[in-house]
């Protein structure tokens, strides 16, 4: 797996620092890495996760670094508990990086599977959204709100909400992910089956969680101000795999 560090002179990117960005599901893979990136542009990071312990040692990590972090505990599929986390924060921009998956066929997925997939994916990623876009409304703040989906239904709702609170200057935008590589997955690219599909992918490779860092800094910072309900592919060509 290639190194996922940051490098040691961050371009500047307009919008970012200083900013306080929330980072869900930030205990592995790409909410680890979003955390970082943010920080090394000079944002203060909030990372959350379910099992606050599980985000402390990344906060460390980046204060020990000259970045700014602090961890929080919070549970996306639970309004309360979103509500409560979020209160006063005062968040700018919002990574819904927060989600989960079932391997199991959908021939086998039991009722419990699909309520926990639902009530992650789907309803966790509304509620981070909708607090933090009430804060941002009810303090008059312009905000950014990217989620991080795999799913068409989190297209959709990206694009319900970016028409109804761009009158706020709060923009709502996804990015769209393929298969990428992280200490959760690894073991099973590296077998037959996860060879045999990594040679479906047109540029033959996973990504890497760096390679989504242009998308998201450009949906998340002053440089993508025009866009809302826009959808970014970072694919590797899987969308025009057909043609």
């Amino acid at each position: 797996m290639a190194p996922d560090t940051p490098s040691d002179t961050a371009v500047a990117v307009p919008g970012i620092s200083g900013k306080r960005v929330l980072v869900t599901g930030a205990s592995s893979g790409l909410g680890v890495h979003f955390a970082r990136l943010f920080a090394e542009h000079g944002a203060h990071v909030t990372a959350a996760e379910r099992w606050v312990g599980n985000v402390e040692d990344l906060c460390t990590e980046i204060v020990a670094s000259g970045g700014q972090a602090q961890a929080l505990q919070l549970n996306v599929p639970d309004p309360a508990s979103v509500q409560t986390g979020l209160e006063a924060q005062g968040f700018e921009i919002v990574i819904n990086n927060a989600g989960t998956k079932v391997s199991t066929s959908a021939l086998d997925h039991t009722q419990g599977d699909i309520d926990n997939i639902i009530d992650t994916s789907l309803k966790g990623v509304f509620h981070v959204a909708q607090t933090a876009a009430r804060q941002m409304k009810d303090a008059d703040q312009r905000g950014s709100i990217v989620n991080a989906a795999s799913k068409g239904d989190v297209l959709q709702l990206t694009r319900a909400l970016a028409l109804e609170w761009a009158r706020y200057g709060i923009r709502v935008n996804v990015l769209c992910l393929s298969y990428i590589e992280t200490e959760l997955n690894h073991v099973f690219f590296d077998s037959e089956p996860g060879k045999a599909l990594i040679r479906r992918v047109p540029q033959r490779r996973l990504a890497q969680p760096q390679d989504l860092d242009g998308a998201i800094l450009l949906l998340a910072s002053d440089l993508g101000r025009y866009m809302i309900g826009a959808d970014i592919a970072v694919d590797s060509g899987h969308l025009v795999l057909s043609l």
